[in-house]
């Protein structure tokens, strides 16, 4: 059976940043609905109806706080998560006044917001507990950071497990290293650029003992897994 994907209506007036994790919580399967503002949020929810809704404080015409509190009017079950700068402690007391339900301060990692995500969803029938990657001789579980190999087991950091995953849904295919940057880091950067280097290594060295994987780099194309 499909499950139908998780619906997040995401409200944030910083396009740049938006569009990036936009992507990044896409790539995990999510339907993101995307409002520039908080009145552009509010016309979508009722034709969204959406399973979370992911809201940023500060918006122009209608601010987050005043978005949680029209929802909640009509509306107590939808989870609302604040994604702000505003690390204040009554900023953060007035998010839950308006009967949120998470906080995360920017700047955070979006394997943080991930995490919290899967947290709140994981055993309904919304989002799928856990996914299984297999290729060559080795079998990937990403909820549990695992690979096995034989009689070989290598645990992962979640950084690596996020890397590989996008390989693994790609397999066989190249994977450029911007979309690895943006959507595991958040952004590409000459430091993310060369940490990137340094995990594409480990992931290599915890794939040694399986000769029939391996991940290529390719000029210009990015990373490939092959298996």
């Amino acid at each position: 059976m499909t499950m139908k994907p998780l619906k997040i209506l995401f409200a944030d007036d910083d396009l740049k940043y938006a569009l990036i994790l936009k992507r990044f919580l896409e790539a995990e399967r999510y339907e993101v609905f995307y409002a520039g503002n908080g009145r552009i949020a509010l016309e979508q929810y009722p034709d969204v109806k959406p399973d979370l809704i992911l809201l940023d404080i500060n918006m122009p015409e209608v601010n987050g706080y005043e978005v949680a509190r029209r929802i909640r009017e009509t509306d107590k079950q939808t989870l609302i998560f604040f994604l702000t700068d505003r690390t204040d402690k009554t900023d953060r007391l007035e998010g839950f006044k308006v009967k949120a339900n998470d906080y995360l301060s920017k700047p955070f990692y979006p394997e943080e917001l991930i995490a919290r995500i899967r947290e709140r969803f994981t055993g309904t029938d919304d989002v799928p507990a856990d996914e299984i990657y297999t290729f060559g001789n080795t079998t990937f579980d990403y909820a549990n950071n695992e690979l096995r190999t034989s009689a070989h087991k290598v645990l992962l950091t979640s950084r690596q497990a996020e890397i590989l995953r996008l390989l693994a849904v790609r397999l066989n295919t190249a994977v450029s290293r911007e979309t690895i940057l943006e959507q595991v880091w958040g952004m590409a950067s000459h430091t993310n650029s060369l940490a990137l280097n340094v995990q594409i290594s480990y992931l290599r060295k915890a794939l040694q003992n399986d000769t029939s994987v391996q991940i290529d780099s390719l000029m210009k194309k990015g990373y490939v897994l092959r298996g």
